[in-house]
């Protein structure tokens, strides 16, 4: 099972958080290249579903979510995404996660509230009080 990075209790809700950071000190420009790649492609939405599904069925399995609902947050640090990007990998995200469930229309509860692509600019305007900025090494 694959985990998110980061699973936040707040009072009224949890925080599923995962950081893609492929500008790091260690990256070379060809490793770069190649999350631009999978990231325009939605090869990264594969992994970023089954990121959110295996920490979901953990956490569930362990009875630790509760009644809250869950946001899914995933904060991608690459200086060359624009706004347009963020939208179009958020709604591919939506689209491979089943916030609402089946048409059916049998499942009582959402297994996520919402999902949300962020680089850090749009994440620190959302989010003036998590602000995220990378530590010089």
């Amino acid at each position: 099972m694959k985990a998110v990075d980061f699973i936040i209790e707040l009072a009224d809700r949890f925080l599923f958080i995962e950081i893609k950071d492929p500008e790091h000190a260690s990256a070379s420009v060809k490793d770069q290249q190649k999350f631009i790649q999978e990231f325009q492609s939605e090869r990264l939405d594969e992994e970023l579903k089954y990121k959110y599904r295996d920490s979901f069925l953990y956490q569930w399995a362990c009875e630790s979510l509760k009644d809250k609902p869950i946001y899914y947050f995933v904060i991608v640090i690459l200086s060359s995404l624009t706004e347009a990007d963020l939208l179009a990998r958020t709604e591919a995200l939506r689209r491979k996660l089943p916030q609402r469930g089946p048409s059916s229309g049998r499942w009582r509860r959402r297994i996520v509230e919402d999902c949300v692509v962020f680089n850090l600019q749009t994440w620190n305007s959302k989010f003036p009080q998590y602000q995220i900025r990378r530590v010089p090494s």
